[in-house]
């Protein structure tokens, strides 16, 4: 697939072709597949969602960047990304986010919405960023993936409600389950409001129960890729 970048591509973003290089030698040939239609649909969502001309580039670039240490070893990523709690102890597969970014730092880049859009890909994105909101929903949606499609079209009409549900279903199934959540991703949960969003629902056995949506639908590859194992 010939790379496709947005048009006013920020200076700060020129050399993608060269990081997407680099990624294609570090992933496996399926995964690099998947990196480009995360990359894509980040950018559509963005493009949907009337983000600026900067963070439609960056959310592009952000989906090509987002898994290029995901198939390093498990001892590769607690070097890079030393755990913050058992459950990074216990998946390190879950790091993959984090030791992106320290990747990325070290080889020299410095986009910081860019990188935390990588870091928090696996976990959610926290702080309001638009660009890591559109990369998180496009890893979870893409069309290769075979799921989540609902999801897929939300965002392209309405950027909010995704993640909202996005993030929702993963935290309400896995306490609804009684398994332990992400530090980082009960982060993202509570910053759902800094993207404009209703209040939150606070999280009691009531809303756990209203608030799970069909196991077959957007909850268990989240809970799959985006919690125990890590996303794609």
């Amino acid at each position: 697939m010939a790379l496709r970048l947005p048009q006013a591509l920020p200076a700060a973003l020129d050399e993608l072709p060269l990081w997407q290089e680099r990624v294609r030698l570090m992933v496996k040939p399926r995964r690099y597949e998947h990196v480009l239609r995360v990359a894509e649909l980040a950018r559509e969502i963005a493009e949907a969602a009337a983000l600026s001309p900067e963070e439609i580039a960056q959310a592009y670039a952000a989906g090509i960047l987002h898994d290029i240490a995901r198939d390093l070893p498990e001892s590769e990523l607690l070097r890079l990304a030393p755990p913050e709690c058992d459950i990074d102890s216990r998946h390190p597969l879950a790091l993959h986010g984090r030791a992106a970014r320290t990747l990325l730092e070290r080889w020299g880049y410095r986009d910081e919405r860019v990188l935390a859009a990588v870091e928090d890909h696996t976990t959610g994105p926290r702080g309001g960023n638009r660009v890591a909101a559109c990369v998180y929903i496009a890893d979870v949606s893409e069309p290769g993936r075979g799921v989540n499609a609902d999801i897929r079209e939300l965002a392209l009409n309405d950027l909010g409600a995704a993640l909202r549900r996005s993030v929702t279903s993963k935290v309400t199934y896995l306490q609804g389950k009684g398994i332990p959540v992400h530090p980082r991703t009960l982060a993202a949960y509570h910053d759902l409001e800094a993207y404009a969003l209703e209040a939150v629902p606070a999280l009691t056995l009531a809303t756990l129960a209203e608030a799970s949506p069909p196991e077959s639908q957007c909850v268990e590859p989240l809970l799959a890729e985006t919690h125990l194992k890590g996303s794609d």
